[in-house]
């Protein structure tokens, strides 16, 4: 993701996918606790339906947008983690798999969740 861009300006920005079909509207990012860096967003795939998590690397906010490298329906088959805590490393370890991405060389300890910066009353990382 660009690393001049404010995680909170992405809140309440559409998602698009690879083929530039919208996905959703990001409700809130995470920031990894170790790092304070903006890991991953949630997107609210529909009227009724969940937040879908999306890696933000690779994804890049261009234009207004949240433009994510990934099919759609792959997004919307992600894990179901709930939203509003944090997560736990074995749900992000769970995210990478879903998405084939390689686990950062850096992981957060076991012990080390990742924060959410919308919506902060549960105790969440801001940036």
């Amino acid at each position: 993701m660009q690393t001049d861009i404010d995680p909170r300006s992405l809140i309440g920005h559409t998602a698009l996918d690879r083929d530039g079909a919208k996905i959703g509207r990001v409700d809130e990012v995470y920031l990894d606790d170790a790092t304070g860096r903006a890991q991953w967003a949630s997107v609210r795939t529909g009227l009724f339906s969940r937040d879908a998590f999306v890696p933000l690397e690779p994804s890049e906010f261009d234009e207004g947008s949240l433009h994510v490298p990934y099919e759609r329906n792959q997004v919307r088959a992600a894990p179901d983690m709930g939203v509003g805590r944090h997560l736990s490393p074995a749900q992000e370890l769970q995210l990478y798999e879903h998405y084939g991405l390689d686990v950062p060389a850096d992981p957060a300890p076991p012990d080390q969740e990742f924060g959410r910066i919308a919506g902060e009353p549960e105790g969440g990382t801001t940036a």
